[in-house]
């Protein structure tokens, strides 16, 4: 099923609930990887989508970007029908048991290397929207997957339980920041970006406080 592209989005749609209240909201699925294995960036909302996109190919891991709910929604289906470890910064194991209480995954850790199709992924430890929020970096594909740490216009939300503006401006300066300027960002909802085209704007986001 693989586009020749060795990166493949899907977007799914469902809601995120978190604080007593509950949000619709489109997700990206990050599918990297070649014509014989990948490595799945979240499991949101529904997993056939997600199936069908894989098509048979190895599946390396399913990697959660960070612990909200409409990360993880299908994440122990995905890791059981693909018989792949579902990977999550311990962190954000209180997140988890919200939506999985019954079910476990691997834990992830900062500078931890993951690899599909001879395409090497390094984890960095972002925390600020979540306490465990990790973006993984792909220098060969000048690539970064960064969930909802950084977005086409800023920071990821930090209005919420477990969340830090603070944190998260320092995450995003101190590892996201040292990455090339031209580094697409690739995330957890909405368009792709760079990571120059972000940082310029670091000052303004400070002025505004999100």
């Amino acid at each position: 099923m693989s586009s020749g592209d060795p990166i493949q989005r899907v977007v799914t749609s469902g809601t995120f609930e978190l604080d007593g209240g509950s949000w619709d909201v489109d997700n990206n699925i990050w599918i990297v990887g070649d014509d014989a294995e990948v490595i799945v960036f979240d499991a949101a909302h529904t997993a056939a989508p997600i199936i069908e996109a894989v098509g048979g190919r190895t599946v390396v891991a399913v990697v959660c970007t960070h612990g909200h709910n409409d990360h993880i929604t299908v994440a122990p289906q995905l890791g059981q029908v693909f018989d792949a470890p579902v990977l999550l910064h311990p962190a954000d194991q209180m997140l988890w048991q919200m939506t999985h209480p019954d079910n476990e995954f691997r834990a992830v850790a900062d500078d931890q290397r993951l690899t599909a199709g001879g395409i090497e992924l390094h984890a960095l430890h972002t925390p600020g929207h979540s306490p465990g929020s990790v973006c993984w970096h792909a220098p060969d594909l000048g690539a970064v997957f960064s969930g909802d740490t950084l977005f086409a216009g800023g920071p990821g939300a930090t209005g919420r339980s477990f969340s830090d503006f603070p944190t998260i401006l320092a995450s995003i300066s101190g590892r996201l920041g040292k990455l090339p300027a031209d580094t697409v960002v690739y995330t957890g909802h909405g368009d792709s970006t760079r990571i120059g085209d972000e940082l310029v704007n670091y000052d303004d986001w400070v002025a505004r406080g999100h």
